[in-house]
């Protein structure tokens, strides 16, 4: 492991953001028991859905900047604790509405998803700005696509942890467990992190030089340089065409994520009278193929990187085909009829989704890896309307038009990312245009 300790940082990583998904995402297989015990309905339970991604939004923005101006490793420790804290609160959110809020058992799980949502929101963008700190230029896809593994594989293991502890004992009981492992994580990763590879200690010299490295870089591509941060302004994020279209392109993987982690035990409850025994397998299906193509995206982005030596045709090409099939999957997901052909479709349909999931952070590193983490949380800002809008508009779509409605609407979310990526030319040449303004 001489050479190689950036690799445990992005283990920790991994094993961060799949706590992090559970945490998020256990809330939908305790649906029932939650809105049996407060009475809502369904457009209410999508508001509670939504009700996360108002905070994460933030969260999201400012989180980014913190990570560029203080480290990524203060802004680790502190939203590791604030989301575990909450992820614990959400236990008594409907009785602390009820107490606090005028008897509103609503009001009290929106305050506490917002914050939990808060505290969630600089996950992204503080990786981004890990990886920009500690991945050599060649390995960037990938280094991006390990720290999003954790994305699809901790929403598979999320029906299996989730319907495990519910089975044995109540919700309330679950969220108090896994804000316990959030907090464990917490302790372990502030022993082992700093937030460069130079202040480590078990960091070899050989390995350092390979990070910092100029021999492997494109014509347009940027090593991280330090005290650059002030030099770029934030509002130099809107004036790059690049930057904001990525953000849009991925507004699509985040609406299809989203939706899938918060309505997928339901509908297959509603549709296909499953009970809740039966979603601990059913819930992973349609993660378990994401879970390989992130990874695998990441892989040919770099090597698509290092055959062509564009990154154009390594990131926005990688990404619009894929959302060109991301987009066909969940179009055809109304036209069966069998539970065997939704979850297949499904299934596929997310695979091809997550393929270009590093691309699109890996664009902003790119661009500009000296705001990697300010521009990752605007990025985030704009893509995690999807939070709010998916599961919401979801409550609507289904209230109104039934379950089809809703992959109608995830295959309209891809047709516009796979457009936007078209748009898409990464690199500082455009970068360095706007830093003279």
């Amino acid at each position: 492991m001489k050479h190689s300790y950036r690799y445990n940082i992005l283990f920790m990583m991994v094993l961060m953001v799949i706590i992090n998904y559970i945490d998020r995402g256990a809330i939908s297989y305790a649906s029932e028991d939650i809105i049996k015990e407060f009475g809502f309905g369904a457009v209410e339970w999508g508001a509670v859905l939504g009700y996360f991604g108002y905070g994460y939004l933030f969260g999201a923005l400012f989180g980014g900047a913190l990570a560029d101006k203080k480290g990524p490793k203060f802004v680790w420790i502190i939203i590791g604790i604030g989301w575990s804290l909450f992820v614990i609160v959400t236990a008594f959110a409907g009785e602390i509405g009820i107490a606090l809020f005028g008897g509103s058992a609503i009001a009290g799980f929106a305050v506490v998803r917002i914050m939990f949502g808060f505290f969630e929101g600089p996950t992204f963008s503080t990786i981004n700005r890990t990886v920009a700190n500690w991945a050599t230029p060649r390995e960037r896809g990938f280094a991006v696509s390990l720290g999003l593994l954790g994305t699809p594989l901790g929403a598979m293991l999320t029906a299996p942890v989730a319907v495990l502890i519910l089975s044995i004992t109540s919700w309330k009981v679950m969220f108090v467990i896994l804000g316990a492992l959030g907090l464990i994580w917490v302790i372990i990763w502030s022993k082992m992190f700093t937030d460069l590879p130079e202040q480590h200690k078990k960091v070899s010299k050989e390995e350092l030089d390979k990070i910092r490295s100029m021999d492997a870089l494109l014509p347009d591509e940027q090593l991280v340089k330090e005290n650059e941060e002030d030099k770029i302004k934030w509002f130099h994020f809107f004036q790059n065409p690049t930057l904001v279209f990525n953000a849009l392109g991925y507004f699509a993987f985040q609406y299809i994520n989203f939706l899938l982690l918060t309505w997928t035990p339901k509908y297959l409850q509603d549709e296909f009278g499953f009970q809740l025994s039966s979603l601990w397998y059913l819930g992973m299906i349609p993660w378990i193929g994401a879970c390989f193509t992130v990874l695998i995206g990441g892989k040919i982005s770099d090597y698509l990187r290092m055959k062509t030596g564009s990154l154009r045709i390594a990131r926005s090409g990688l990404a619009v085909v894929s959302l060109l099939l991301t987009a066909t999957c969940f179009m055809l997901i109304p036209t069966v009829n069998t539970v065997v052909g939704v979850m297949t479709l499904m299934a596929i349909g997310n695979a091809f989704n997550s393929l270009p999931n590093s691309v699109y952070w890996s664009v902003i590193i790119d661009t500009e890896p000296n705001k990697a983490g300010t521009y990752g949380g605007i990025t985030h800002f704009i893509t995690n309307t999807a939070t709010i809008i998916a599961p919401t508009l979801t409550g609507f779509l289904v209230v109104s038009y039934g379950y089809s409605s809703m992959f109608t609407a995830a295959a309209v979310a891809s047709v516009i990312g796979m457009i936007a990526m078209l748009f898409v030319k990464p690199g500082k040449r455009t970068t360095k245009k706007l830093s003279t303004i």
